[in-house]
């Protein structure tokens, strides 16, 4: 069996303890999560959270499936990769020296990145995209000394007119 990567994109009521029983769901099964996020929708009642993990068919039908019978879940949906945008974002301090200030600065703008805090010590950029361009931001930081960095995990959003419903 193929061992790939899932998007799963899950509507659910935006009340206390939910995120707790979805993520609960796989541990009780034994299923590794690879990213979790989680944000209110368009509309305050509910939520939107997006799993990611990897498996085979049978693994993420069960996944989805389990998700399903939840009580505070209202929408589960794989997300197919060529119909959905996926992003992630880094926030990365980076040891900022004369000797190293303006390399950084050539890299943030190659990368389409931003610096959104500068002292004469660190230097703080922000980076959306996909993951292997965040993976070769990180890469391309390393040798400058990386201080400190922190990642939202994926979100996920399917093309055109395909939506997650909140059912409301």
């Amino acid at each position: 069996m193929e061992n790939k990567q899932f998007v799963i994109g899950v509507i659910v009521s935006n009340v206390s303890g939910v995120l707790s029983r979805v993520s609960g769901m796989f541990t009780r099964r034994g299923f590794n999560i690879d990213c979790l996020t989680v944000g209110e929708t368009e509309s305050k009642e509910f939520s939107r959270i997006t799993v990611v993990f990897h498996g085979d068919e049978e693994i993420k039908e069960r996944i989805v499936r389990q998700l399903e019978k939840l009580h505070d879940v209202k929408e589960v949906e794989v997300l197919a990769p060529n119909e959905t945008v996926i992003r992630d974002l880094l926030l990365i301090k980076v040891r900022n020296t004369p000797a190293t200030r303006q390399d950084i600065m050539t890299a943030v703008e190659i990368f389409r990145s931003k610096i959104v805090d500068y002292s004469p010590t660190a230097l703080i950029c922000e980076l959306t995209g996909e993951t292997s361009k965040i993976n070769a931001f990180i890469e391309l930081m390393k040798p400058y000394g990386i201080m400190e960095m922190c990642r939202t995990g994926l979100v996920a959003i399917e093309r055109g007119d395909n939506c997650l419903k909140t059912n409301s």
